[in-house]
């Protein structure tokens, strides 16, 4: 009890209408299998005393096999529960789904006919928060509020690796991912600050990628609103592309505007100039791929993965074949069987000289990579 006074039981104390139906699946599964497990234990205590060694009046019956009274209750009784279990996960899963817009604003009101969705789109960085206002305009970093009774809609995504989107006064873990598109309905009741987090671990930055979250009333929403606006700054893309770079333990900071079609940028790995994006991507290929000067344009465009490189953000054992990029180090992997043309000083036996590199794709040790390919 002392260790468990320690925990935040952040989950169980719900702030919106969502989540206070999952925290309420939570105890209704948790009491249905106790129906189980509390007459389990408490038959398995009642049984080691009442037939002890020491009890002359317990009745012993060596040739004793089969009940069937005994076997009625043992199997009734788990299916019951399992069909009840089974029953509730299938109406629960179908209630919150994340893709399905809000018909309610609580357990006791509709959702008004005429009341407009909030539009927040969400983006997982390296390791900070990014949240885009489109119907306001407004960017912030780390930092999410929305007004209360209002339900919102969640566009989510990531700029390189997955993670999660989790607030756990507001609604359920949804994944983020790069060059993809999750959803999340939602509606917070009352006016709350609580902690929003990514819990998909995603690199060095993951212990501290949290951000605030704040339900508050419409017109402290309005004042929010106004405030980001007369102190944020602009958004553009050379403001984006500094704030991509990997940084840790971001203060919350506001953008008074973003870049006109930022968020679908994000989305299709194209927010460098001259990259292209996803839908050019799958358009040709759906016309079955280009060759020739074009198709050579267009594979230079498509360096998603080594910009960091160029950059300088590699990681210290990053290696990019199609970039040119060798091993950074010759230390022969133990247990692998040593490949005479990879020049390791480490493998057993005399080194061989080093293999020169294929043209067009040498590496700057000398070490042979995998030439680049182009679809023709």
């Amino acid at each position: 009890m002392t260790l468990l006074g320690g925990c935040n039981l952040v989950v169980m104390q719900p702030a919106g209408f969502i989540a206070e139906q999952q925290r309420n699946l939570v105890l209704a599964s948790t009491g249905l299998m106790l129906l189980i497990i509390v007459p389990v234990i408490a038959c398995t205590l009642f049984f080691a005393w009442h037939f002890r060694a020491t009890n002359e009046d317990a009745v012993y019956d060596p040739d004793w096999h089969h009940s069937t009274q005994l076997e009625v209750l043992i199997w009734t009784a788990p299916l019951l529960i399992i069909i009840a279990l089974g029953a509730l996960t299938w109406i629960g899963t179908h209630t919150l789904d994340p893709f399905r817009p809000l018909t309610r604003l609580d357990a006791k009101r509709e959702l008004p006919a005429n009341v407009e969705p909030l539009q927040v789109e969400a983006i997982a960085m390296d390791w900070k928060w990014l949240f885009l206002y489109p119907q306001y305009g407004i960017a912030t970093v780390n930092e999410l509020a929305i007004p209360v009774d209002r339900p919102v809609t969640f566009k989510i995504t990531a700029t390189d690796v997955m993670n999660t989107f989790y607030v756990p006064t507001l609604a359920g873990m949804i994944y983020a991912m790069p060059g993809m598109e999750t959803k999340l309905h939602a509606v917070v009741n009352k006016a709350v600050d609580s902690e929003g987090r990514s819990a998909h671990y995603s690199g060095a930055g993951f212990s501290n990628m949290f951000f605030k979250f704040r339900g508050v009333a419409d017109k402290d929403f309005d004042a929010w609103v106004a405030k980001a606006k007369a102190e944020g700054s602009d958004l553009n893309q050379d403001a984006y592309l500094k704030l991509s770079e990997p940084t840790e333990s971001e203060p919350a900071r506001y953008y008074k505007s973003y870049a006109e079609g930022l968020y679908g940028k994000i989305v299709g790995l194209c927010t460098r100039p001259g990259q292209m994006c996803m839908s050019e991507m799958m358009a040709i290929d759906a016309r079955g791929g280009q060759s020739g000067p074009e198709g050579e344009e267009n594979y230079k465009r498509l360096q998603y993965d080594n910009h960091f490189a160029r950059e300088g953000h590699e990681a210290p054992g990053a290696t990019g074949p199609a970039s040119g990029t060798g091993a950074h180090g010759q230390t022969q992997p133990e247990g692998m069987k040593p490949r005479p043309d990879m020049g390791n000083p480490d493998s057993r036996g005399e080194a061989p000289e080093k293999a020169k590199p294929e043209t067009g794709s040498g590496s700057p040790d000398g070490g042979q990579v995998a030439p680049k390919q182009i679809s023709q």
